[in-house]
């Protein structure tokens, strides 16, 4: 269906899993969506080409191969795309993988995000919206995650370099009158997902039947976010620029500043799983169970992640709400299909 009042965005990380999904959805809807993305070797290339060959068969997505670091091309991409919102994806993800290459995650998720900052200091977009963690709540035992809880704890480089992105976000719209919201997403997965996560490296182990590495003996939790919910989280956040007019009075964890339009928001359900729980659900979809190979906590992970979804239900009316077992079984439908 044709949106009559199309606008023109600017995402960046389009040949990622969450980029892609919400270009594509945007796409369908009669939008203009300029694409930005460096298509780095963090996993097997040949991925995000196939997604890109998709969104490319759309007449209104236009691509941009190149890195954040590069400010020369991504102003120039910007400039041509105009955009009435950005929206900034791309980001060196994984925990784990920070502690092995530190220097990326500076690189890509602390100075690339200041270059979109001063994109959007350049040509004033109506909405910059910035894709944050659940990462960056650390070491928080309070559940659930509120926005206004404590989060300069953080155990891993990567959540250090989320929470560096807020933060500068933040005086940025407080000098520039950006408005800028930061939503911090809570463990996505669903078809199309990256294969460096849980999801695929344990349906991949159990279809073959190998054995899979379960850390803090599985009984980490996470609240999964199945990738439609998120996105139309997103797509419902866009109209809704921070500003005085949308604070929402009733809500005690509201953070719209004081000092500028500039708002944190939880993308989650609120409905944490245990990891065994997850293995269990893929064990179910794929018919089999799974070998376990049982170790402690790793380094820099966090134990649980909880969402209060409060703020955003408020803002929109909506949370994600996909039960485990279903998203898992869209998931496992799409894995076990040739593709890429």
């Amino acid at each position: 269906m044709t949106n009559v009042n199309p606008k023109r965005f600017f995402i960046t990380g389009t040949a990622g899993f969450i980029g892609y999904h919400l270009a594509l959805r945007l796409l369908k809807e009669g939008h203009l969506v300029f694409g930005f993305d460096a298509v780095t070797d963090y996993y097997d290339v040949n991925i995000k080409k196939e997604r890109l060959l998709e969104l490319i068969e759309f007449k209104k997505f236009f691509n941009t191969e190149e890195r954040l670091e590069n400010f020369e091309s991504l102003l120039l991409a910007a400039k041509t795309a105009r955009p009435d919102i950005i929206i900034h994806l791309a980001a060196q993800a994984g925990v784990r993988y920070s502690i092995e290459n530190p220097k990326s995650y500076i690189d890509s998720n602390i100075i690339g995000s200041f270059h979109i900052l001063e994109i959007a200091r350049i040509l004033s977009p109506k909405h910059l919206m910035l894709a944050s963690s659940s990462s960056v709540y650390g070491s928080n035992n309070k559940s659930p995650f509120e926005e206004t809880d404590k989060t300069d704890e953080p155990l891993s480089l990567y959540a250090a370099s989320k929470k560096s992105m807020e933060v500068m976000a933040h005086s940025y719209a407080h000098l520039w009158k950006i408005p800028t919201t930061c939503f911090r997403f809570f463990t996505v997965y669903g078809p199309s997902g990256r294969p460096d996560m849980a999801p695929i490296k344990f349906a991949k182990a159990g279809l073959n039947d190998e054995s899979i590495d379960v850390y803090a003996m599985g009984q980490q939790q996470r609240d999964f976010t199945y990738i439609d919910d998120l996105i139309e989280s997103i797509i419902r956040l866009v109209p809704l620029a921070p500003d005085e007019s949308n604070r929402q009075k009733n809500e005690d964890n509201e953070t719209l500043s004081s000092q500028g339009p500039f708002r944190l928001i939880n993308l989650g359900g609120g409905q944490p799983t245990e990891l065994l729980e997850f293995i269990k659900a893929i064990e179910e979809a794929i018919g089999k169970p799974i070998k376990k190979n049982m170790l402690p906590r790793q380094k820099g992970d966090v134990y649980h992640t909880h969402a209060s979804p409060k703020l955003l239900q408020a803002l929109t009316g909506y949370k994600p709400s996909t039960p485990l077992k279903l998203g898992i079984s869209k998931f496992i439908s799409w894995y076990q299909k040739p593709r890429f």
